[in-house]
């Protein structure tokens, strides 16, 4: 498919998850083409909030040549392997590949830019030398090269504090001296606004749902009395005490966030171990709910969850509510990618006819 044959740039997206990038682009008045992913809930949710289509599979048995030309190439590739959360084995982990296989479809697709999402240690993982090597690859591919990290509290008007490193390149732009930086001068990155949500905001007032509520028993979820389980939930009780805080469950310890911010929402988060945030309503002590987690990352609420938004369905089991919160935590904060995705259309409206 020819991308000049509309009035838009058009986007394909590699690592796209749920498709929090891609509705950040599509806001931003991009017209998605493809999109790619290799977790099959993922794929599934996809799915059902977009018209494209997405290949599912690993990228490694995936061909650049079998995917439509476009103006921008974005990839969200698993952050796991340059975690503080993970073992931080960077490019010695498999995982780490996964942005020379991101190289792979920008060098033969040759989109006009490309932006990359990751953790925030990826700028500082292995004493600086993984963004060395990044920043070589990217600009030996002749692309432009430009890092920043922005926090969703500040850049995204949502009382998330979730930091994240965004990169992007303009093609045929790596030479200070090239007479085609056109693009490279005009693009900024999005510039801190105020905080006008609080975290009250993206709240529900009640939740009935027990599945979301911890009791005596919520460490194990066996009825019979539990000396530990009743020891834990002591402590939650007499910690989780400010209503307009998120708290987080950290295994053995409660963490308060005083900070009047949504803690990073993480991929493990729905599985009863580390990062659970909680909150305490008039009802008790809970999780946040898949929606309000959504809510957090600045997904709408039309936003489709296959499976998951009747969640007093008693067929919601624990596994699959597990599933979103997973998707929900690997995702990226919306309305930050939307900012991001306006200024490179900017910039390249500097030096490409539309």
């Amino acid at each position: 498919m020819n991308a000049g044959k509309t009035n838009k740039y058009s986007v394909g997206s590699l690592f796209a998850g749920i498709g929090g990038i891609c509705l950040g682009f599509q806001r931003a008045g991009y017209d998605l083409k493809w999109a790619t992913d290799n977790d099959k809930s993922a794929c599934k949710t996809y799915r059902a909030n977009f018209d494209h289509s997405i290949y599912e599979g690993d990228i490694k048995n995936l061909k650049p040549q079998d995917f439509s030309g476009v103006d921008v190439i974005t990839s969200g590739f698993p952050c796991q392997a340059f975690s503080v959360a993970g073992y931080q084995k960077g490019f010695k982990d498999p995982r780490g590949n996964h942005f020379f296989e991101t190289m792979q479809f920008i060098n033969y697709l040759k989109p006009k830019a490309f932006l990359l999402e990751n953790v925030r240690n990826f700028e500082s993982h292995d004493k600086g030398n993984t963004i060395k090597v990044i920043k070589e690859s990217i600009l030996k591919s002749g692309y432009s090269y430009h890092a920043t990290i922005l926090n969703t509290k500040d850049h995204g008007g949502i009382p998330q504090n979730r930091e994240r490193i965004y990169i992007v390149g303009f093609k045929g732009e790596s030479a200070k001296s090239s007479r085609n930086r056109l693009c490279s001068e005009v693009f900024e990155f999005p510039k801190e606004t105020p905080l006008n949500v609080k975290i009250q905001d993206l709240l529900d007032d009640e939740v009935d749902y027990a599945k979301f509520y911890y009791n005596e028993t919520f460490m194990t979820g066996n009825k019979s009395n539990n000396s530990q389980s009743d020891k834990y939930f002591k402590m939650l009780n007499s910690q989780v005490t400010d209503p307009n805080t998120i708290y987080q469950w950290r295994r053995v310890y409660v963490r308060e966030n005083k900070n009047g911010l949504c803690p990073t929402l993480t991929a493990n988060m729905g599985t009863g171990g580390h990062n659970v945030p909680i909150i305490r309503d008039s009802i008790g002590i809970r999780k946040l709910t898949p929606r309000e987690c959504a809510r957090f990352q600045g997904f709408p609420e039309t936003f489709i969850f296959p499976g998951f938004d009747n969640v007093k369905d008693e067929s919601c089991n624990r596994n699959s509510i597990g599933q979103i919160y997973k998707q929900i935590g690997n995702s990226v904060s919306v309305p930050v990618v939307e900012r991001i995705a306006e200024s490179i259309k900017e910039a390249l409206s500097h030096r490409y006819q539309r």
